[in-house]
């Protein structure tokens, strides 16, 4: 038997540098590295394979972005990868979500067409530009795949026919059987994504990357970019700076000092 698992990625501003804006209100993406929360369910479809080499695993890695979107399938497939696909179209940009996934279906549809199917797509739970959580759902909608989201382990289900998972919830922990078809979105609780050492740096340079226009993958453009999105930024204005706490000093009066503040606040 043979598993294809698709796992879509995305090339992020990092998280850890001060965000800007373009002109047109787009997020400035010229420093950009691959969003660590989809380095999770990388690690999970990689554990997968190794869990079960008879299954005969097959990763592929997406994006959906401009050329400097590559890094984003760069990194895959130095973290083990089998192969990659990067949609790369002027009209794709000012896309929301819809059509992000739009894009993102499509090509997950390729790899379908050229690995023989498609069983699983691996999520990570949330973008780190964005964090709206909502192109997981929009992906099983759009394949017809069954969905779960937040799995915070993943494992192999009976006769890898699909996968056991469990989902914390605020009150319980839930344990999920999903068979394939399906997405499933991952947490940053799930594992622990590996670096890639120099051996597998070097072999990701010989590893098949395509890259495609949306012609190629039969999406029609004017169904994607600014002018078709259904949500857009009206505007982005910075965070005020935060101001210094108050500051109690204990000369034995720091108690009252601080009950006086906090009722002050309405926090008691």
């Amino acid at each position: 038997m043979s598993v294809n698992i698709v796992v879509p990625v995305k090339y992020v501003p990092d998280a850890q540098k001060q965000r800007t804006f373009r002109e047109d209100l787009t997020v400035d993406r010229s420093d950009a590295i691959l969003s660590e929360l989809d380095e999770y369910p990388l690690e999970a479809a990689l554990a997968l394979r190794e869990a079960a080499p008879e299954a005969e695993v097959t990763i592929v890695a997406v994006t959906v972005g401009p050329a400097t979107a590559s890094g984003a399938v760069k990194k895959a497939l130095q973290m083990g990868a089998d192969a990659a696909f990067h949609v790369d179209d002027a009209a794709l940009a000012g896309s929301d979500a819809l059509g992000t996934s739009a894009a993102l279906a499509a090509a997950i549809q390729h790899v379908g067409e050229e690995h023989g199917g498609v069983d699983l797509v691996l999520t990570g739970m949330a973008s780190t530009d964005g964090e709206m959580s909502v192109v997981p759902p929009m992906l099983a909608e759009r394949l017809d795949f069954a969905l779960v989201t937040r799995a915070g382990t993943v494992e192999w289900g009976q006769d890898h026919n699909g996968l056991a998972l469990t989902r914390a919830t605020a009150d319980a922990t839930q344990t999920v059987a999903v068979a394939f078809p399906a997405v499933v979105s991952v947490t940053d609780q799930a594992n622990e994504p590996r670096y890639p050492n120099f051996k597998a740096i070097m072999a990701a340079k010989k590893k098949p990357s395509a890259v495609l226009a949306l012609a190629d993958l039969g999406v029609d453009a004017s169904t994607v970019g600014r002018d078709a999105a259904a949500a857009s930024v009206q505007s982005a204005t910075s965070r005020p700076p935060r101001e210094a706490g108050v500051k109690i000093q204990d000369e034995g009066e720091a108690g009252i000092q601080l009950a006086a503040y906090l009722a002050e606040q309405r926090l008691l």
